[in-house]
C-alpha cells in the first residue's frame, strides 16, 4: 500500500487507516485479530483508536493484539482524548487534568510507552491554550510522538493550530479526523480548507457514509447491520434518509459501470480528494475489509469523479 506524508509533518501513514470504533463490542476478539493481520499483510499502518471505544477496551484489545499478531514499532498507532460515555450521556472533558489522565490510561492498555498519535477527540470547555498545553506535555515527555485534533469545526481547527505556532517550542499540530464522504461535505466549507493553509494531515472518518454508501441499505435494512442495532441506529438514521438516495444510486451507478463495488467507488472518491492522508476504515470483520483494500492501484476516472461531485454537493477542485 502506498504511504503519504501526514500534513507538513516528517511522519508517513499508508494510505487507508484501519478504525477500531467497533472493536470489543461489535467487533469480537477473533475477527479484530483477523482484521489487524488482513490490513497489515496488505501494507497498512495506520490504527486509529481512543479512550473511549469501548469504554477503553478497544485500546485493550489492541495491547494484546501487538503483542502476538504484529510488532508495536510496526503500526502507527493514533489514539484520542478528552470524551466519554458515562450513565448513557456523552461527556467532554479537555482540561489538562482529564487528558493526561486518559493518556495514561491508553498507554497503560495498549500496553505501550509511547501512541503516535495522540489526538483531542472533541472541542470541549476548557480554555483552549490549556488543552493545549497537555498536548505539548505528552510529546515533551516522550509519550506522544505527533499530535491532532478531532471534530473541531473550522474556526476551532485554525485558531488551535495557529496557537500552536505561535511561540516557538510549542508542538504543532499535524493532523485531523473529521468526518468526510460523499454523503457528508460540510468539511469542504471550511475545515478542510484550514487544515491545509495549517499544513495538516487529514483523516476522514466515516468514508463510507457510516455504511450507507455501500448500498446494503438501498432495499431495506439488513439485520445484521448497523442500523438494525440498538446502540448504532441513531448513527446510521441521519443517511437513510431520501435526500441521501439519489447519492447512493449515483453510486451504485458508477460501480456498475466501472466493474467496483459501490463500497469502493465511495471510497476511491475520498482517498483522492484534495487534502486527504488516509480515510478510516471501519470495518467489523476481514470480509468486509478486503474490497477496500483492493482499491490499492485502481483511482476513479475523472469524469465520474466529477459526476458524483455533483450529484453530492458541487464540484471538487482536484488541484
Amino acid at each position: 500500500m502506498e504511504s503519504r506524508r501526514v500534513g507538513s509533518s516528517g511522519l508517513q501513514v499508508s494510505r487507508l487507516g484501519l478504525g477500531t470504533l467497533t472493536w470489543a463490542r461489535d467487533t469480537s476478539a477473533e475477527d479484530a485479530r483477523e482484521l489487524l493481520a488482513t490490513f497489515c499483510a496488505a501494507g497498512g499502518n495506520l490504527i486509529d483508536t481512543a479512550a473511549a471505544y469501548a469504554a477503553g477496551d478497544a485500546e485493550r484489545l489492541i495491547g494484546k493484539l501487538t503483542r502476538d499478531v504484529v510488532a508495536r514499532d510496526e503500526l502507527v498507532i493514533a489514539t484520542k482524548a478528552g470524551f466519554a460515555i458515562r450513565g448513557g450521556k456523552r461527556i467532554t472533558d479537555t482540561s489538562r487534568r482529564a487528558l493526561l489522565r486518559d493518556l495514561e490510561g491508553s498507554l497503560r492498555r495498549l500496553d505501550t510507552d509511547h501512541v503516535d498519535i495522540w489526538q483531542v477527540h472533541a472541542w470541549g470547555t476548557a480554555p483552549l491554550q490549556e488543552t493545549l498545553s497537555a498536548l505539548d506535555h505528552a510529546v515533551t515527555s516522550g509519550k506522544a510522538r505527533y499530535v491532532g485534533i478531532s471534530n473541531f469545526v473550522g474556526w476551532q481547527t485554525a485558531q488551535a493550530a495557529t496557537w500552536q505556532r505561535a511561540v516557538p517550542g510549542r508542538t504543532p499540530l499535524a493532523s485531523t479526523q473529521v468526518e468526510y464522504s460523499l454523503l457528508a461535505r460540510r468539511a469542504e466549507v471550511e475545515v478542510l480548507p484550514a487544515a491545509r493553509a495549517m499544513g495538516l494531515g487529514i483523516f476522514p472518518w466515516s468514508p463510507l457514509g457510516r455504511g450507507v454508501l455501500t448500498g446494503k441499505y438501498r432495499t431495506g435494512i439488513p439485520r445484521d447491520s448497523r442500523a438494525a442495532s440498538d446502540h448504532f441506529s441513531w448513527f446510521t438514521e441521519p443517511y437513510l434518509q431520501t435526500r441521501s438516495r439519489a447519492v447512493v444510486e449515483a453510486v451504485a451507478k458508477a460501480a456498475d459501470g466501472l466493474d467496483l463495488d459501490p463500497l469502493q467507488v465511495a471510497l476511491l472518491w475520498v482517498r483522492d480528494a484534495p487534502g486527504v492522508t488516509a480515510p478510516l476504515l471501519g470495518a467489523r470483520n476481514a470480509a468486509q475489509l478486503k474490497p477496500a483494500l483492493d482499491v490499492e492501484g485502481k483511482a476513479l476516472p475523472e469524469e465520474i469523479a466529477m459526476a458524483l461531485d455533483d450529484v453530492s454537493g458541487g464540484r471538487v477542485v482536484r488541484t
